[in-house]
């Protein structure tokens, strides 16, 4: 009897020891800076050569309705980051405001719950010097309450930049410019040492950390030299992983070598220039991959792919059939190209057409992992694990947009869109419309009246955001 009992014992302790907790997912955040909807192999354009996104693209799901929650880069970011929409913290446009430290962010809730985090290229969210002349704002007296760098927001450390910077030796810029070559938009790479210049930007890697070595040749290579050995601490700690993974690509100015122009021989300068740089961005996709596939994650990693905003004016870069381009509401602003691949948890080969948003992000990751939000302040995003998954059509509550005097509110099919007074309102049947051609607003009074109501509510709340109302702790 004795036997028999050390038996159930032994089987017992057998099973017990087997019962693991699940394996929490690394997540990697890959956003690049001005991409068009219509810039990539995989939204069928067959002007720019992108295979390593279209291969990653096609192993995911392709998410036909992403939104950026501002049609310029600095306001996305924020939304990434906290879930919410980036008025609610006084970030309204591009080197403006700065991550609030009462805002709770995604790699804060991330590390409690045992992850690395670390974030990688642009930062835009705040000043990254309070000491020298750098980029934009940074080391300016007057920009000095806008310092505000990733470890004060939940990252273990961090490679980045303040802005923009060139995307081919990203530290300089010419002494002289070629026919076709501008500060402004870009230039083919520098061939001699001595014929280069400070940009005035610098790549911060802590409080006053200023990185100097492996700075020169294509920006995005430079950027994932630094990603790799990140994930590959975090594996030997036995850690998963958190990163945003942020391109400046391709963001003017535009730099690109003769390797990458050369992708484009039949192109013009302009052409070549933007979309080498492109390449050479998918390129360092490619390399990501290979990485994660050579340590054995890559079916339990979460890659996400977006861009900020729709294309600069003045570039080749494309919106496709979308009307307008970056700084507009209408969709060329803000819808980006984007995909999502985890393929422990989602069956790739897709593409959906439920709406989404850079706000998504975080309350989609914390459903997961299984995290309760631990606050009752308002977010923008929802989660949109159930749509991945093929179990939800409709999205729960709208997406709304501010930016400058405009303002939009977008549901599954509609879209009303006007100026901050909501004077000269505008309804677009984006089902029947994505192109935005036809106002039908004189059609559907009721449906643009309720969606009105709908959303002087939502801006009343945003209201209440930007005057800190979220900020003050519950008696």
């Amino acid at each position: 009897m004795k036997t028999l009992l050390q038996l159930v014992w032994v089987l017992a302790l057998g099973i017990s020891s087997c019962t693991e907790p699940p394996k929490k997912p690394n997540i990697i955040l890959v956003m690049t800076d001005d991409l068009g909807w219509y810039d990539v192999g995989f939204n069928r354009s067959v002007k720019v050569k992108t295979p390593w996104l279209d291969s990653l693209a096609s192993q995911g799901i392709i998410l036909n309705r992403f939104y950026s929650a501002s049609p310029v880069c600095s306001p996305t970011r924020a939304s990434v980051l906290t879930g919410r929409n980036p008025l609610r913290m006084h970030i309204p446009t591009a080197n403006s405001g700065h991550m609030k430290n009462e805002e709770i962010t995604l790699p804060e809730l991330l590390k409690k719950a045992g992850y690395a985090t670390g974030h990688f290229g642009k930062w835009h969210l705040g000043t990254l010097t309070q000491s020298v002349p750098d980029a934009n704002r940074g080391g300016q007296e007057k920009f000095r309450v806008d310092y505000s760098i990733p470890t004060q927001h939940g990252y273990d450390s961090y490679f980045c930049t303040e802005s923009k910077v060139p995307t081919f030796d990203p530290m300089v810029y010419p002494r002289a410019f070629e026919a076709g070559e501008s500060k402004r938009y870009g230039w083919k790479a520098i061939q001699h040492p001595d014929s280069a210049q400070a940009y005035g930007t610098a790549y911060w890697t802590g409080e006053n950390q200023r990185e100097t070595r492996n700075l020169k040749g294509d920006d995005s290579r430079i950027i994932m030299d630094r990603v790799l050995p990140f994930m590959e601490n975090a594996l030997q700690e036995n850690k998963p992983f958190f990163t945003t993974l942020w391109f400046h690509t391709p963001h003017l100015p535009v730099v690109s070598d003769s390797v990458h122009r050369a992708y484009y021989p039949q192109r013009n300068l302009a052409e070549q220039l933007y979309y080498g740089t492109i390449s050479a961005l998918d390129e360092q996709m490619g390399r990501l991959w290979q990485a994660l596939e050579a340590s054995g994650v890559e079916k339990e990693t979460i890659l996400f792919f977006c861009s900020d905003n729709g294309p600069e004016r003045g570039t080749p870069g494309s919106a496709g059939i979308f009307r307008e381009r970056k700084r507009s509401l209408h969709e060329g602003g803000v819808r980006v190209p984007a995909f999502v691949v985890w393929k422990n948890g989602l069956e790739g080969g897709r593409r959906v057409d439920f709406p989404m948003v850079t706000s998504d992000y975080l309350p989609t990751l914390l459903d997961i992992l299984d995290i309760p939000f631990p606050d009752q302040r308002p977010l923008d995003g929802t989660s949109v694990l159930k749509a991945l998954k093929g179990k939800e059509s409709q999205r729960p509550k709208p997406i709304g947009f501010i930016y400058g005097q405009q303002i939009s509110w977008v549901t599954d099919r509609y879209k009303l869109i006007g100026d901050e007074h909501l004077k000269h309102l505008e309804l677009y049947d984006l089902i029947r419309d994505p192109s935005e051609r036809e106002n039908v607003i004189q059609e559907n009074p009721k449906i643009a009246e309720q969606l009105k109501s709908d959303l002087l509510v939502w801006l009343n709340s945003v209201e209440n955001s930007k005057k800190g109302m979220d900020y003050t702790p519950a008696k």
